[in-house]
């Protein structure tokens, strides 16, 4: 019994912290490097002007393979306005199953690999997938998102954000 109500305290606590927004004065995203998987390099200085939601994933999260056809149906549908995806592997996704993955998938919007994981440590060094970042038009996170989230409300701020 103890097991069940811990195993569900920590459930209810990974739902309970699946959107948060940061207080007071939105925090600056970092600086990194994204390689896609095509070799290009984008950095978050390149992606000024445009809202951004990078999103650390793996190939073995099911989850994040879940959420995967909204976020292409997102990409398709918003980035004509200035959004951006950018689709982080983490380290220990091995390269060939994300380029398969990414592949298969036709995903619209570019890939990288965090081969060192690098990435994930600049953004506050993320463990556990699928945690995403919204990042507006001046380079600031103005949200955090961890598991699943509202569908609704996340097009809401995206939407508020492109302006």
């Amino acid at each position: 019994m103890k097991k069940v109500i811990i195993g569900t305290v920590v459930l209810l606590a990974l739902a309970g912290v699946g959107i948060w927004q940061f207080a007071g004065s939105a925090k600056t995203a970092p600086d990194v490097t994204f390689t896609s998987l095509t070799g290009q390099k984008i950095t978050t200085q390149d992606l000024r002007g445009k809202v951004v939601l990078v999103k650390f994933w793996a190939t073995s999260c099911v989850t994040c393979v879940a959420q995967m056809p909204d976020a292409i149906q997102n990409y398709k549908d918003l980035s004509p306005r200035g959004f951006e995806t950018i689709a982080v592997a983490m380290q220990y996704d091995p390269a060939n199953y994300v380029k398969n993955f990414a592949d298969t998938r036709q995903l619209p919007f570019p890939v990288a690999i965090d081969s060192m994981g690098e990435i994930a440590k600049a953004f506050g060094d993320v463990k556990l997938t699928p945690t995403s970042f919204l990042i507006d038009k001046d380079g600031h996170i103005i949200k955090r998102y961890l598991g699943n989230y509202d569908k609704t409300a996340f097009l809401a701020t995206v939407n508020k954000a492109l302006g």
